[in-house]
């Protein structure tokens, strides 16, 4: 007995002479397994902490705690669980997580534990991130003021994206959410771009990185991925570690561009959780845990304090069967800053990116651009919205040239405003060259339009 005291003497002695402190840690046990959902005894310890299971063949599998009822505390794997045995050992960490960060992240892929998962080495960097973080007070933030470059034309002229926004990308599977989203990494002005692809197909992971983001812009990227077939808490924590790398970053002062695909998938994950530890379900199979997140994730982006960074974020948001009225697209719709769809119809007609422009909206639009370039958006969306509203009667050549002058405008510029969507994936047209091309398209002058759009053009190339 002596001899155990002076071991536990020497291994945690006090700063007082005479008297020492221990640190114990009370294991618990496994008692229960259902489905993802671990049932542990005996342990004490608190909501949202990460806990080894270790078994008597040594296997150990990290989870996380995320719920009680008396005596019995639920548990979630983190990663995979094969293996785990009744009356396994749960144990607390009290090791904080951190991860590396710097320059030295740009160019790497993560997992959501922020572990590389791209072959190329540990990150050699001395700054370390605490995945914990406090939100900033929404007063102390600076007001979006300037525009932020996303080098596609469609956005910059007629959804004009400002500094430290947040829009969310609605569009059903297969409309081209993935291309869109490479193109800004590529095109954008912004410092850094953080990428999350979260709940993916690992082949479209494995496509994102090659060929939409590609050599360029993986060199000023940090993405963190996690599959579908992960666990649903590692599919959390990587939306997680996305925000806080960003923030990160933001507080370096740079300027941040983060793109989430997606929003939706993050939604599923914690439904996955909520259901799992038996909270009730409410709106179409989502507990209402899952809308107490979904605000709590996205207002960690956005402008720092004055004279700090911004991040600039872009959430896809899968919509079910093209509907936008999907409780999670309707409940992101509500607390981002504006919304960008893309028309399964237009991608059927060969209209890339199928920004549906009648549809979209950018809430901060009218506080970062003149009162010109304003009005020249209001035009465009009326003429397209004429033409659209007329199309059925141009096509069977029941209207009568003459009849309406508005609806004679929208003829004569519907192919321009239709032209003027479309952009390749491979052309990046800047803030200025949008807005000169958007004044190519308005005018009623040909002669004039085909001087403004080569103008415009010679621009773009300078």
């Amino acid at each position: 007995m002596r001899d155990l005291c002076a071991e536990l003497k020497a291994l945690s002695p006090s700063q007082n002479p005479g008297e020492f402190q221990y640190d114990y840690v009370a294991e618990g046990r496994l008692t229960r397994l259902v489905g993802m959902t671990l049932e542990a005894e005996g342990l004490r310890t608190s909501l949202g902490q990460t806990c080894q299971i270790i078994n008597q063949s040594g296997v150990e599998v990290e989870a996380e705690v995320v719920g009680f009822n008396g005596q019995k505390v639920y548990l979630m794997p983190i990663t995979h669980f094969s293996g785990v045995e009744p009356g396994a050992r749960v144990r607390p960490m009290t090791k904080t997580t951190q991860i590396p960060v710097g320059n030295e992240l740009l160019g790497r892929v993560v997992n959501g534990l922020g572990k590389p998962i791209d072959g190329l080495g540990a990150v050699r960097s001395k700054d370390k991130l605490a995945l914990l973080a406090e939100a900033i007070n929404p007063l102390s933030r600076s007001p979006i003021q300037e525009p932020m470059d996303v080098g596609i034309r469609a956005i910059n002229a007629l959804l004009t994206v400002g500094r430290g926004q947040r829009l969310g990308l609605f569009a059903g599977s297969g409309v081209g959410k993935s291309v869109l989203l490479g193109m800004m990494t590529r095109f954008t002005d912004a410092d850094v771009v953080v990428v999350g692809l979260i709940g993916e197909r690992g082949r479209e992971v494995k496509e994102f990185i090659d060929h939409s983001l590609g050599e360029e812009g993986l060199k000023r990227s940090v993405v963190v991925a996690s599959p579908a077939d992960e666990a649903p808490l590692m599919r959390l924590r990587a939306s997680e570690l996305c925000c806080r790398i960003a923030e990160y970053y933001r507080d370096q002062g740079k300027n941040v561009l983060l793109l989430m695909d997606s929003l939706t998938r993050y939604a599923q994950a914690q439904r996955e959780v909520s259901l799992a530890v038996g909270e009730p379900p409410a709106t179409k199979g989502y507990p209402p845990s899952v809308f107490a997140k979904l605000p709590q994730l996205v207002e960690r982006a956005g402008n720092g304090e004055p004279g700090g960074g911004s991040i600039t974020a872009f959430y896809t948001v899968l919509t079910e069967g093209d509907d936008l009225q999907d409780p999670v697209a309707d409940s992101a719709r509500a607390i981002l800053d504006g919304h960008i769809v893309l028309s399964r119809r237009l991608a059927e007609e060969g209209i890339y990116p199928a920004i549906d422009v009648e549809a979209s909206i950018s809430r901060a639009m009218p506080n970062i651009v003149s009162p010109e370039q304003l009005q020249k958006m209001q035009a465009f969306k009326r003429l397209l919205a004429i033409y659209q509203e007329n199309k059925d009667l141009i096509n069977i050549g029941a209207y009568r040239p003459g009849s309406n002058p508005e609806v004679d405008l929208a003829i004569d510029r519907a192919p321009h405003l239709r032209q003027f969507v479309c952009q390749g994936m491979n052309e990046a047209v800047s803030y200025p060259a949008a807005c000169s091309i958007l004044d190519a398209v308005l005018s009623t002058n040909q002669q004039n339009a085909s001087q403004a759009g080569a103008q415009a053009q010679q621009d773009m190339a300078s």
